[in-house]
């Protein structure tokens, strides 16, 4: 019988890393998680149509930094950065009255980030487009901005029928136990007249290559990198 694992978890001491960033004794770590719970809801619900990847929080001693990762900055600052006091003030409170900052990072190619690729097709699901024209167009559109892979799964009661069933596109390839592939992976839930619709995400990116050494021609090796009996 195959066992689930949560793609993220999986990968997070190889290729992902934590979203929560700080350590806390066994009196605080219930309080701190809690609210770092109630932060993310409420980020999500206020910059709902801002394209929020994801949120990362890092604690120190009595201050709380909060890194938004989106595809639309200027929705989140406002105008003459209005929106970035008014959610420093409610983290802030959120936080238990600490000393709270916030950090903007624009996502460059909104098209293979796995979780605004799945909020996609779901918002396409809420405003009744057909389920496969809204899986394809996105799984097209990511492997036309360089995507390796890219897989999408719907689950639920797709095209208001009775019986809820599971549909999966995919395109490429999407090696799902070499930890060493990037994958990135994204859920999102579309509500419907027929009930909830689950949408999941996984796409394979190619791997970043490594910076060439300053001062050194396009295609040439280094004598470090190059192999020892090169070298010698």
């Amino acid at each position: 019988m195959g066992q689930k694992v949560n793609p993220i978890g999986f990968r997070l001491p190889i290729t992902r890393d934590w979203t929560s960033r700080w350590y806390a004794n066994e009196k605080e770590f219930a309080d701190f998680l809690y609210a770092d719970q109630l932060i993310r809801g409420w980020l999500k619900k206020k910059l709902k149509t801002a394209a929020v990847s994801r949120i990362v929080i890092e604690r120190a001693w009595n201050s709380v930094r909060v890194t938004i990762f989106t595809a639309r900055p200027g929705i989140v600052i406002g105008r003459k950065g209005s929106e970035i006091e008014t959610m420093t003030r409610e983290v802030s409170r959120l936080a238990g009255g600490k000393q709270a900052k916030i950090d903007i990072i624009e996502i460059k190619q909104p098209e293979i980030d796995a979780q605004l690729v799945a909020e996609s097709v779901a918002g396409q699901l809420e405003r009744r487009i057909g389920f496969r024209r809204a899986m394809k167009k996105s799984m097209q559109i990511a492997m036309d901005m360089g995507a390796d892979g890219i897989k999408i799964r719907a689950s639920g009661r797709l095209g208001g029928t009775e019986i809820a069933r599971t549909e999966v596109v995919r395109a490429g390839t999407i090696p799902l136990h070499t930890l060493r592939t990037t994958i990135d992976y994204g859920f999102a839930e579309a509500d419907t007249l027929a009930g909830k619709i689950g949408v999941k995400c996984w796409i394979c990116k190619k791997p970043e290559k490594p910076a060439e050494p300053r001062g050194a021609a396009p295609g040439t090796t280094s004598a470090a990198a190059a192999p020892a009996e090169a070298v010698a």
